[in-house]
């Protein structure tokens, strides 16, 4: 299928106008336009959409280890224009883990039509801190451990992308230098001072997972995990914009502290993501949903109910330039996640899968390898 006369978002991550095709389910002949092709009538196209950190959406959680849930929470997000993600673990027993990663992988070998593509998992827990577990259960806490978390990536086929820890816990810069060379090592729910971040950056830790959230804040004289995440040029952070968990100032912060190539915008949504107020489950733990906002019974913000076609929405009206809020929710989580040779990008070789959007982002429809949903 070809088609004409569109801006399209191109790997230089500015609007191009042109066209493209689309063979076998692929990209190509990105920006040149033929005779016989669809006329977008001026429409915006960019790539599909990949949320590196989601637990859920339509009353179904990863955790759960549930292939049809999967295939749910997958088909809610191709069709709000998020054709690729990463769901996200809990801290939880490694047995919750291994059945969850069992029914995701059988996920990804799969592919369901009309689906968003299953690329990776976020491992998120049990490798964190006590006093900044947010929503995790305390109860599942432990220390860096790679054999177990070795034998989790194997039964899984290496499934797992990215695993979160805290760097402050015995063990952690061990854990880094092996985890590294299977995945993305993300630093998150974590009391780190400077130093103890520093020490898990300098040995390979490439990702900070839920900027500002589950982590000490900024400060002059202890400038803490932030501080030796953003002047490591290799660090890319996410940041949850659904105008809950981070003031759109600090958005704009965050975009200009780590530059518009470093920052990974994500959802965290949870099982409530796309369902009306009422209560729900996350990790063992009640969470209530009420005017958009999920929190524990004691009142802790949990994750959040906005999916990231949303968020990217947001962040442009929080005053991030359009092309940095694409680029956050396309090519830097396919290249966290290692995924940049099939999705991320409008570039020939490519899966054909995009969004056909206008001026202020607003989708008019959502394509699969080359397939309208």
């Amino acid at each position: 299928m070809n088609y004409k006369n569109a801006f399209v978002f191109t790997e230089e991550f500015r609007f191009v106008r042109g066209g493209f095709s689309v063979e076998n389910g692929r990209f190509c002949d990105v920006l040149l336009e033929k005779e016989n092709a669809v006329d977008l009538e001026g429409a915006y196209v960019i790539p599909g959409l990949i949320d590196v950190h989601n637990h859920g959406n339509s009353n179904a959680d990863f955790s759960d280890g549930s292939y049809e849930g999967d295939v749910k929470m997958a088909r809610y997000l191709a069709s709000v224009g998020v054709t690729s993600f990463a769901p996200a673990t809990m801290t939880l027993p490694y047995a919750v883990i291994a059945k969850a990663l069992e029914a995701g992988l059988k996920l990804q070998k799969a592919p369901v039509e009309g689906c968003a593509r299953l690329l990776g998992v976020q491992m998120e827990g049990p490798f964190f801190s006590e006093k900044k577990k947010g929503a995790q259960n305390g109860e599942y806490l432990r220390l860096p451990d790679f054999n177990a978390f070795r034998k989790l990536y194997d039964d899984s086929e290496g499934l797992i992308s990215i695993v979160d820890l805290a760097p402050e816990l015995e063990g952690s810069v061990e854990f880094v230098e092996q985890a590294k060379k299977l995945c993305t090592v993300s630093i998150a729910h974590t009391d780190s001072d400077y130093e103890h971040a520093k020490a898990a950056i300098d040995a390979g830790a490439t990702h900070l997972t839920h900027l500002y959230n589950a982590m000490p804040p900024i400060h002059h004289r202890k400038p803490g995990v932030i501080g030796a995440a953003s002047e490591n040029d290799a660090v890319s952070a996410e940041v949850i914009c659904d105008g809950i968990h981070v003031h759109p100032s600090s958005i704009r912060m965050a975009f200009r502290l780590f530059g518009a190539d470093r920052m990974v915008l994500i959802s965290d949504a949870l099982r409530c993501c796309g369902m009306p107020d009422g209560e729900y489950e996350l990790g063992g733990q009640q969470v209530f949903l009420a005017d958009n906002v999920a929190r524990l019974a004691d009142g802790t913000i949990a994750g959040s109910a906005t999916n990231l076609y949303d968020c990217m929405r947001n962040a442009v009206c929080f005053g991030i330039p359009k092309e940095d809020a694409i680029r956050a929710a396309t090519w830097n989580p396919a290249r966290q996640i290692h995924a940049l040779d099939r999705v991320g990008a409008i570039s020939n070789g490519k899966l054909a899968d995009f969004v056909i959007c206008d001026a202020e982002l607003n989708r008019k429809a959502v394509y699969l390898g080359g397939e309208r949903l």
